[in-house]
């Protein structure tokens, strides 16, 4: 039976903690020469533009040995309006498996329920849990644990607070998300998130108490990608949700800072955090490709 991965919940405790083992492996070099992907074809529908999810993912089905078909719906034929199910069907004819970069997370949901092939998740305005699976990794190889890790998200309650909050949840840690009010997560992620938790989840206003002995601190960009109409206001009820020298100060004293970037620098994270020998956000975004190997290693084979 296929497996898709629509959110970081569609695995469970084992299976996560399983493809961040897998995914340091591939990382030293074991089975450099494995192909496991070979004479297969992964194709990348992408409604929105990207850099480390795409090129992360082209070069990692290569590395696997297999074949990744780049897909702009404005090129095929979803983008002149045949239907959801027609598409998914045939492309489930051609195809071995598919990754998605959407705009709506309905798009998502509904053409895995009609396509026979594993459908993966890109990013949606819900979830991006491919970006957890990097998260979670990369602060496993600075921290050498997950459960009991202190992680403090500050700022918008967007997708990527999402997969971090069901990550937190299948691997005990305790996550407390700082977000201005009306930006809090989606309460069905928190409530479905909570009721499988092994972990704690918090969200609170204040950015320092946030930050408090947290082991990591993390951020996102204050206006996501189609949210540009709200960004002159979401700036302003932003403005003191920015990770910098003073907020970091809260923290534990070796405490990681992550990104998921793109980053708007000078926004919601300052250069001198960014560049500073605390941030992991470029062995972050390496780790993007790590973990999708692992993944689609783990969904195709």
């Amino acid at each position: 039976m296929k497996k898709d991965f629509l959110t970081v919940l569609d695995l469970s405790s084992d299976e996560l903690n399983g493809l961040i083992t897998r995914s340091i492996e591939l990382k030293s070099g074991v089975d450099a020469n494995k192909c496991p992907l070979l004479g297969k074809s992964i194709g990348l529908l992408f409604e929105k533009s990207s850099t480390r999810t795409r090129v992360s993912l082209e070069v990692g089905v290569y590395q696997l040995g297999g074949q990744s078909i780049y897909m702009n719906p404005k090129e095929i034929q979803i983008g002149r309006g045949e239907t959801i199910h027609d598409s998914a069907k045939v492309l489930s004819r051609y195809l071995n498996g598919i990754i998605i970069r959407t705009y709506s997370h309905n798009t998502l949901t509904e053409f895995a329920s009609y396509a026979s092939i594993p459908v993966v998740n890109g990013l949606s305005d819900l979830h991006h849990p491919c970006q957890a699976l990097a998260d979670l990794m990369t602060v496993y190889e600075k921290k050498g644990k997950l459960k009991g890790l202190r992680l403090a998200f500050i700022g918008d309650g967007n997708n990527v607070a999402h997969s971090l909050i069901e990550a937190a949840s299948l691997t005990g840690m305790h996550i407390i998300l700082a977000c201005p009010k009306g930006y809090e997560p989606d309460p069905d992620v928190l409530e479905k998130a909570r009721t499988s938790s092994s972990g704690q989840i918090t969200v609170i206003r204040e950015p320092a108490e946030a930050a408090a002995n947290a082991d990591v601190v993390y951020t996102d960009v204050w206006v996501s990608m189609g949210q540009e109409k709200d960004a002159s206001r979401k700036k302003r009820k932003f403005k003191k949700y920015q990770i910098n020298g003073e907020l970091l100060s809260h923290a534990k004293k070796d405490a990681l800072v992550l990104h998921c970037m793109p980053a708007h620098r000078g926004e919601e994270i300052t250069d001198e955090v960014m560049d500073s020998p605390q941030s992991a956000v470029f062995d972050q975004a390496e780790n993007r490709l790590h973990t999708q190997k692992a993944l689609l290693e783990f969904l195709l084979t």
